[in-house]
């Protein structure tokens, strides 16, 4: 690829970019030997798939419908990505196909709504009790009752880059720890998402919440390393919410406390992206969050 003009992105190294003098662009994307090329340069697109063919052996299979246990459907409202396949297969091969749909997955690719209770089940994969398994059995059911969902990226000229972030203070019952939440979207649509248990006990609600802010920054800022390599520009600057006043004033003082000592590092991290301009952080409302 690089010998054919193409720059490997510094994002993500399974994504190669070619950008045309005439202002468009050619990306191809590669996973062992599944590969997506897309992009508005079709003079681009068909020079890159004859060089492919060239090379190896190469099967095209048109319009990307399927790429990696996930479903794309094309319409006028958008793009329309979902796993219902992947998660009728999952069924079957656990015996759940013909369980009873759940309402909800406990009381991740294209299924946001199920990444928290998946985390939660993860931590005990390796000593795994009965309780554990109804847990699983839960998330499968839910999954049962829900396995067209999916997430639609509408079409729009807005291209405003956001996160939303939160915390659950100490709501591990085992260890006390917290877990970090955030959601990014690019448009108004939601591209990444992530729900990560921290790895060390906050001892206070602003201090989970303010490591949380640090993760949803790193994903903004892997982001941007993205759409860059792309040229693709956005409404800047970049916006973080947070729900925690406490955290969003930590971040704006530049004075140190005792109380915020063992965060110095989340915390000059911050405190060194808003002083430059990248990102403005803004309270977000509980009913938003």
């Amino acid at each position: 690829m690089l010998k054919l003009g193409y720059k490997q992105s510094q994002g993500d190294h399974t994504l190669f970019v070619k950008h045309s003098t005439s202002g468009g662009v050619t990306t191809l994307l590669v996973y062992v030997d599944d590969i997506i090329v897309t992009g508005d340069d079709l003079e681009g697109m068909e020079n890159l798939k004859k060089c492919l063919v060239k090379e190896f052996e190469v099967k095209e299979l048109g319009k990307l419908k399927y790429f990696l246990g996930t479903e794309v459907a094309h319409s006028r409202e958008g793009i329309f990505i979902s796993q219902q396949k992947y998660i009728v297969d999952l069924l079957t091969e656990t015996g759940k196909l013909g369980c009873k749909p759940a309402d909800t997955p406990i009381e991740s690719h294209t299924r946001p709504d199920i990444a928290y209770a998946v985390g939660v089940v993860s931590q005990f994969m390796h000593n795994p009790k009965e309780s554990h398994l109804r847990a699983v059995y839960q998330i499968l059911q839910y999954l049962k009752g829900t396995p067209g969902k999916g997430i639609l990226f509408k079409k729009g000229e807005n291209l405003t880059l956001e996160a939303y972030t939160d915390a659950d203070y100490a709501g591990s019952m085992v260890d006390r720890r917290s877990t970090s939440g955030y959601c990014t979207f690019l448009g108004g649509n939601l591209v990444t998402w992530r729900s990560k248990k921290q790895n060390i006990v906050a001892r206070s609600s602003a201090e989970a919440e303010f490591r949380a802010m640090a993760l949803g920054i790193c994903e903004l800022l892997w982001l941007k390393i993205i759409l860059e390599d792309l040229k693709i520009k956005w409404e800047g600057p970049m916006k973080l919410y947070c729900e925690n006043k406490s955290a969003i004033n930590i971040a704006h003082n530049p004075v140190q406390h005792d109380r915020t000592k063992h965060i110095e590092v989340d915390r000059h991290f911050i405190k060194e992206k808003l002083d430059s301009g990248l990102f403005a952080l803004h309270l977000c409302p509980l009913m938003v969050n």
